[in-house]
């Protein structure tokens, strides 16, 4: 009975302290509720007004963004650097610098304090400055690249030992296509911080074919005949002229070096079908391109 009455004790126990521990919580979320209608009431309008403002500015502001670096590439394109790595360097450092002024603004006009924010910038700058060399860096040799355009979207490049065709530059790298569409991403302080070759940049370029011919073959009928098929092999200019030199004397050959000159476009098919020419003219002229041999000479001294 002791058992019995001393459970029910304890279970009236627990019930109160559920019950004030409701009323508590209940009288706390009275409280809040109370400061929220009192807040509303009081700053509620203001707040709104405040609210709308600075939706309305961020809207305003978004367009001035986009018009004023519409305004900055029209200028860039009227200083002749139409459509080139410089334009799209100043547009894109202009909108985000825009993007994050806005920012503060609408902030400050939300009521928020933008001082403590903008006096630690000079702190965090100092400090993210040390984190990020690597980063500021390719920022600045993107810059310089952007500057002097040592090449542009389309070109055929060499770059850091790396070779292919320029698909995409920004501040932080520059993206090239292989041959066998390859994706390389190189970032912008190697690119700058390295001969760059440029295959692309002067439009022409010499084609350079070493073939070899038989030594027992006239070497100045070879390059007659080589002289005399170039030009009619497609896509090659005839300004320069091509030209036919004796490159070397090897082991088993003679070694000519052919140079036609094509449009940067046609370069691989100059090459191709320049070598596929010289073949069959060679071949009608009875001048023989010889395998690599060796000719051993024995002296029998018994």
């Amino acid at each position: 009975m002791n058992m019995t009455n001393e459970t029910a004790t304890a279970a009236v126990g627990v019930t109160d302290r559920i019950y004030s521990e409701f009323g508590n919580q209940l009288s706390q979320g009275q409280e809040l509720w109370d400061k929220v209608i009192t807040w509303i009431a009081e700053k509620g309008l203001s707040f709104a007004i405040s609210l709308i403002a600075a939706i309305v500015i961020f809207a305003l502001g978004a367009l001035a963004i986009r018009l004023i670096v519409s305004f900055i590439g029209k200028a860039v394109e009227k200083g002749g650097k139409k459509n080139t790595l410089f334009g799209n360097f100043v547009r894109n450092v202009t909108s985000k610098v825009c993007w994050a002024v806005l920012i503060v603004v609408v902030l400050g006009r939300l009521g928020v304090d933008v001082t403590p924010i903008i006096a630690g910038l000079g702190v965090t700058g100092f400090i993210l400055g040390f984190a990020f060399q690597e980063s500021l860096g390719n920022l600045a040799s993107g810059l310089m690249i952007a500057i002097n355009e040592p090449f542009k979207i389309g070109d055929y490049v060499v770059i850091a030992g790396l070779e292919g065709v320029v698909q995409k530059v920004d501040m932080m790298a520059t993206t090239l296509a292989t041959g066998d569409n390859k994706k390389i991403v190189i970032p912008n302080k190697s690119a700058w911080g390295g001969p760059i070759t440029n295959f692309s940049a002067l439009g022409r370029r010499r084609v350079d074919i070493k073939i070899g011919i038989d030594y027992g073959c006239d070497v100045a009928k070879a390059i007659k005949v080589a002289l005399e098929t170039i030009p009619t092999v497609p896509n090659v200019l005839t300004d320069p002229a091509p030209s036919v030199l004796v490159a070397s004397l090897d082991d088993s050959q003679v070694t000519l070096n052919l140079r036609p000159w094509a449009d940067g476009a046609n370069y691989w098919g100059v090459y191709n079908d320049t070598q596929v020419a010289i073949k069959s003219a060679f071949e009608k002229n009875g001048i023989s391109i010889p395998f690599p041999q060796l000719t051993v000479h024995l002296n029998d001294k018994r």
